[in-house]
């Protein structure tokens, strides 16, 4: 298995730290408001990251985050005339409705910044300690830049240039600092912000800092993979470097992971261009496993354009394996129990190729483009050989087979078929009645009845089946 690795800018073989487990780290969303779209790329991209790396054998212990003190947060609590905990607990509580709809699993633990400020303190003092902190004249802690000698190893820039003159990449308050690189750690509260006791002054954390020591008490001093989107990279994560490998004195991530962005048809998604979505909006016009499909179609490195006629194509994939799973269903209740006929093995054996195919692309750097064109290719395989005449025991290994690629990528593709109103039932049999006198007057009439109802009717080689509009 190879990943991209971020911090030597090429793919390399996947090693970890101990046999058999994974310790991985995603930062996770500042809970504000609902999650975005943006939110959800790489929420999905390392659920499915883990999901085959569990699928391999391997014990995930996997981290995610959620930012529970920020400016946005606290600006939202005085607008509403609340705490501020009151807003990160309901949209925390929000955020985990959203991500079940897209089927992401919890993670192993969800930590929250405000209940591990005891571990920041502790590893602020550290830092103080080894000379890379030091405190201002209002209380403000900075870490101390210059003295990590590897800065910049992870995005790549040189702290020269950054000091030269892109002054948007620095942080404000460049009068009390001994550098304009030096970077907060602590700061003072201002009135009406939520605080806690330090030495320094009462305050709260640096955003970097929370995620440095998150990270350390759930998985230890030294990760396997460290996940995020690429507006992470820097400062954030370069910051998160510096910290911990200052503090810990040894390598923080082995493998640092990063999804592209996100785009709305061809633009960067904002609320001024009128073209910012949420999860929960998206919900309301299209399935959330159509969303997922959509994430997955493209490589998690590459850029990923929204817009509806993507997701009308993204649904029309999704449904084709769906169709596949319930038509495997339909055959496998009339199938009569019987053992594999050595035409039957040799099939499943055909079929096997699409699993070796599925595997090498998630292989390669997790290429879930290429994954989903080898499941496609099994579902080619399946609609082209089976029929009535299939055995139990063939249909059940090949239904296994899709269901296990679909789930690795987080795909529900098996639907729970709904009981149909006896009304509705009586139609339908009202239906397939006219057709065998030939009144297909009456057929037709009773079809349009259906759909008034919500109910679509689909004639196929297998029998009448139906499914909600």
């Amino acid at each position: 298995m190879k990943i991209y690795n971020t911090l030597s800018k090429r793919k390399e073989e996947f090693v970890p730290l101990e046999e058999g487990r994974v310790k991985m780290y995603v930062c996770g969303p500042t809970v504000y408001n609902l999650i975005h779209i943006g939110n959800a790329r790489p929420m999905i991209v390392f659920d499915t990251v883990r999901r085959y790396m569990e699928h391999k054998g391997y014990e995930v212990n996997y981290v995610s985050n959620f930012t529970d003190v920020d400016d946005k947060i606290i600006k939202k609590a005085v607008e509403e005339g609340v705490d501020a905990s009151v807003i990160s607990e309901r949209y925390i509580e929000e955020c985990k409705k959203d991500m079940q709809a897209m089927n992401v699993k919890p993670a192993t633990t969800h930590p929250r910044a405000t209940r591990e400020i005891g571990g920041m303190l502790e590893m602020i003092s550290t830092l103080i300690e080894k000379g890379h902190a030091y405190m201002a004249g209002d209380g403000t802690v900075y870490f101390r830049t210059r003295s990590f000698k590897d800065y910049g190893k992870l995005s790549h820039k040189n702290l020269d240039d950054l000091q030269g003159g892109n002054r948007s990449l620095l942080v404000t308050g460049e009068d009390q600092k001994e550098d304009a690189l030096d970077f907060v750690l602590w700061k003072p509260k201002k009135d009406g912000e939520p605080y806690w006791e330090s030495p320094w002054c009462n305050g709260r954390p640096g955003w970097h800092i929370e995620c440095s020591v998150m990270s350390k008490k759930y998985l230890g001093e030294e990760i396997d993979i460290h996940a995020g989107g690429e507006d992470l990279i820097f400062p954030h994560h370069e910051n998160e470097i510096a910290q911990s490998e200052a503090a810990n004195e040894r390598p923080f991530a082995k493998y640092w992971m990063h999804n592209a962005f996100l785009n709305i048809d061809n633009r960067k998604m904002s609320k001024s261009e009128g073209n910012f979505f949420t999860v929960r909006e998206i919900s309301e016009k299209y399935d959330l496993q159509i969303l997922r499909f959509f994430m997955l179609s493209a490589h998690y490195r590459s850029p990923l354009n929204f817009s509806a006629e993507l997701m009308a194509a993204a649904k029309s994939g999704y449904e084709r394996i769906v169709n596949t799973v319930g038509n495997l269903n339909y055959l496998l209740e009339n199938a009569v129990s019987s053992d594999l006929t050595q035409e039957e093995s040799a099939l499943l054996e055909k079929a096997g190729v699409y699993t070796d195919k599925f595997d090498e692309a998630m292989d390669d750097d997790f290429n879930t483009a290429d994954a989903i064109a080898a499941i496609f290719e099994l579902v080619k395989f399946i609609n082209s050989n089976t029929n009535e005449k299939s055995g139990r025991a063939y249909l059940e290994k090949l239904k296994e087979e899709v269901l296990t690629l679909s789930d690795i990528c987080g795909l529900v593709v098996e639907k729970k078929q709904e009981m149909l109103e006896d009304e509705i039932e009586a139609l339908i049999e009202e239906r397939q009645a006219a057709r065998k006198a030939k009144n297909f007057a009456r057929a037709d009439e009773i079809r349009e009845e259906l759909l008034s109802r919500g109910i679509i009717l689909e004639d196929t080689r297998e029998g009448v089946k139906w499914k909600r509009a």
